[in-house]
Formats: C-alpha cells, sequence, structure tokens
C-alpha cells in the first residue's frame, strides 16, 4: 500500500463560538488524487487552510510523511517539497510566462538548472505557445495553468490546490484537467472544488464536507448519487 503522505487527526478550528473544522481524521496516499468538496460554509477551505499553514488549528494535529506539520507557516511547508496554489495569484505580471516559472524554479536551483527546470516545466504543462508572453497579457485560464507551472517547477510530491478551474471556460477546464493528471504522476493531490463539472471529470475519490466535518469519502460516482449529499446541496451553491 503505497505511503500516506499527507493525514490529520481530530483536527478542529473554531473561531468564537463557531466550528469551522469539526475533528476531521484525513489521509491522502502517494500519488493520489482527492478532490473536496461541499455547500458553501461547509469547512473545505478552512480545512485547506489548516493544512497549509494559513490557519492554525484549535485542536488536532497535521502529519505530512510522518512530520508533524501542525501550525507551521506556509514557506515551512513548502520546503518540504509541497506545492500550494491558493485563490489569491502569485504572479508577476510584468514579467513573461518563462520568467515567472524561472524565478520560481530559482528557490530551488542554481541559474542554468533554474534555466533547463524551467523549459522542462513549460514543455511538460503544454506553455510553450504563451511561454514569451506577459502574464498581464494573459486569458484568466491561461494564467491559472501558468500557476501550476509555479507550483511543478519544485518537483513537489504534494500539491494542495484551491479551486484551479475557477472562473475557467469548458476548454480551459479540460487543459487542466491534463494537466493535474500530469502532475498526479509524481505527486499526490488535493483540490478543493466547487465546479462540478470539473469534479466529474477528474475525481476518484471525493471527501463531502457538511458542518466542518466529513460527511461521506468514497467513489466520486458513489458521491455523485448519494441521496444525502443530494439532500446537503438541495437549494445550495456549491463553493
Amino acid at each position: 500500500m503505497a505511503e500516506v503522505v499527507l493525514e490529520t487527526q481530530a483536527l478542529t478550528m473554531r473561531f468564537g463560538g463557531v466550528v469551522a473544522s469539526d475533528n476531521v481524521n484525513f489521509k491522502l496516499r502517494a500519488r493520489e488524487l482527492r478532490c473536496l468538496i461541499g455547500p458553501n460554509g461547509a469547512g473545505k477551505s478552512t480545512f485547506f487552510k489548516c493544512v497549509t499553514g494559513l490557519l492554525t488549528p484549535t485542536e488536532g494535529q497535521v502529519f505530512m510523511r510522518g512530520q508533524e506539520t501542525t501550525g507551521w507557516m506556509p514557506h515551512q511547508i513548502a520546503s518540504l517539497g509541497v506545492g500550494i496554489k491558493t485563490q489569491t495569484p502569485n504572479v508577476m505580471d510584468n514579467l513573461s510566462v518563462f520568467e515567472n516559472i524561472w524565478l520560481a524554479a530559482r528557490r530551488f536551483h542554481s541559474v542554468d538548472e533554474a534555466k533547463h527546470k524551467a523549459e522542462a516545466v513549460i514543455e511538460r504543462l503544454a506553455l510553450n505557445s504563451i511561454a514569451r508572453s506577459d502574464l498581464g497579457n494573459l486569458a484568466h485560464g491561461e494564467r491559472q495553468r501558468v500557476e501550476l507551472g509555479l507550483v511543478a517547477v519544485g518537483d513537489p510530491w504534494l500539491v494542495l490546490l484551491d479551486e484551479p478551474a475557477a472562473g475557467m471556460s469548458a476548454e480551459d477546464v479540460e487543459r487542466m484537467t491534463e494537466i493535474i493528471h500530469e502532475l498526479t504522476k509524481t505527486a499526490a493531490v488535493v483540490i478543493v472544488e466547487h465546479d462540478m463539472q470539473f469534479i466529474r471529470s477528474i475525481a476518484q475519490t471525493v471527501t463531502v464536507f457538511h458542518q466542518g466535518a466529513v460527511l461521506m469519502e468514497d467513489h466520486v460516482d458513489k458521491v455523485m448519487s448519494d441521496e444525502t449529499v443530494r439532500n446537503v446541496y438541495l437549494g445550495k451553491k456549491a463553493g
């Protein structure tokens, strides 16, 4: 059985009297793709922030490859070989695609090695056609793909993505799906997402959050056909 690369034990996050994450036990194995879904306020984004270091949980523990990372800062978690993409863009609009990815590679490699690594990632993620374009001139879907390039250039063994398909066209979503499947060849991937079409196209195992806790965890087909899950979403917008 593959190594457990991410685990939480009784993870709980309270904001005053509100329990945003409630005793969440979660395991992810090497090269596994896991999607986290749930209606607004379900707790999936709070869980993501606790795992990535944006929040420190009130109770419980986070482990990455067996090492406890509870309360670590995002840059400390990233230094372990974890790629993180939040909803806040982390690119430089006045630089080209290649320059943005090269700068990301420089955190890990020498000048020459970073150049080769950036070129390899651009080839791997099919960004060649826009490699010399400034970020500020790109469409939203292209920018999202470049942000995945910034993550991939660090050769992460764990990738954490917060709504990577948000605001994308159907064509862009198809390209994003291909890129994420490419990432899973070498890394485990966790995706927080509300786009159900995207979830159906990419997911294998899905974890459903509701009222801060895990409601269900199963294959995507079983989750999408489950009456309890449908009732949770009834009259609510996923997100």
